[in-house]
């Protein structure tokens, strides 16, 4: 069975992430969908898709069993609305929405219509993170941090550190009581820490954007064991005797770092007929307010 999907924005996250996994699957009719008639142009081209759209509604009136959403945070609300309002299941980049109020508003509205909407938190299906919530662990410390990047404290939080949030959440099921701690200077945020409690668990996570270094890491500890996830690349088992596995030299990026099984998981449902809901999604996303207003009161 082809599945129609449309791709709605052509930016860097799709170029990078996105069209590497779906552009050669020949399971799909892909459809691009950008306002950039030099990006559409170029990427049609170089994919060989011949259904290319300036207009989100040109591409729906053609029929779609399924969108994807890259397109700029600020316009994902309008694009999504659109999406669920025609029928379409969705799955859209994080953040759904830059606000705990438009995200509540379009996970609502799919919960009304009976539609699919999932936010893609690749992290939850990275397979190195998804072992590492297998341990089981009652601690969990993770950082994502930028070299120089301090900016606002909204499109900080919802656009790079939802993930740690997010994935505190995967790793932690069950702590919550958040505390936030962070430095804002000149109405810029330079660092910011989370961290949860409850159900047996603890978790911290902190973003640095003035750290000098632009890094992940993850450790899960507890129970005699201890492991530590750089970059979704290397993975080190510290106890009796020490391991290091490194990314095999065959294994993509896009298989490393959760793009491939989070657009699998996807697909699989509008393959299905299975409606996917983003109620849990849109905790992160309220936990996310949290932490904003927390920092900027």
């Amino acid at each position: 069975m082809t599945l129609r999907i449309a791709m709605i924005g052509l930016g860097d996250i799709a170029r990078k992430a996105y069209l590497p996994v779906l552009g050669p699957r020949a399971d799909l009719d892909l459809v691009f969908v950008t306002r950039n008639a030099d990006a559409l142009a170029e990427l049609g081209a170089a994919w060989r898709v011949e259904r290319l759209h300036t207009e989100l509604d040109t591409a729906l009136a053609e029929g779609l069993d399924g969108a994807l959403v890259h397109a700029a945070t600020a316009v994902h609300p309008a694009i999504v609305r659109r999406l669920i309002e025609a029928g379409v299941p969705t799955m859209v980049d994080k953040p759904l929405a830059d606000n705990a109020a438009d995200s509540e508003t379009l996970v609502d509205l799919a919960e009304t219509r009976g539609v699919s909407l999932m936010v893609g938190f690749n992290r939850r299906f990275a397979p190195v993170y998804r072992d590492a919530a297998a341990l089981n662990l009652p601690l969990v410390v993770m950082q994502k941090n930028r070299a120089d990047q301090a900016d606002e404290a909204r499109r900080v939080v919802f656009d790079d550190f939802i993930h740690v949030v997010d994935t505190l959440r995967f790793l932690a099921p069950g702590a919550v009581g958040a505390r936030v701690h962070g430095r804002v200077v000149d109405g810029l945020l330079e660092h910011v820490a989370l961290s949860l409690s409850g159900d047996g668990r603890d978790a911290l996570g902190v973003m640095n954007r003035t750290s000098g270094a632009n890094e992940e890491a993850l450790e899960v500890s507890g129970a005699g064991a201890k492991r530590r996830i750089v970059d979704m690349a290397q993975v080190i088992d510290q106890g009796a005797q020490d391991s290091l596995t490194r990314r095999g030299d065959w294994s993509s990026v896009g298989r490393q770092r959760g793009f491939e099984d989070m657009c699998e998981h996807f697909l699989s449902a509008v393959r299905d007929g299975r409606r996917l809901s983003a109620l849990d999604a849109l905790e992160t996303h309220r936990l996310c307010e949290t932490v904003v207003r927390e920092l900027i009161g």
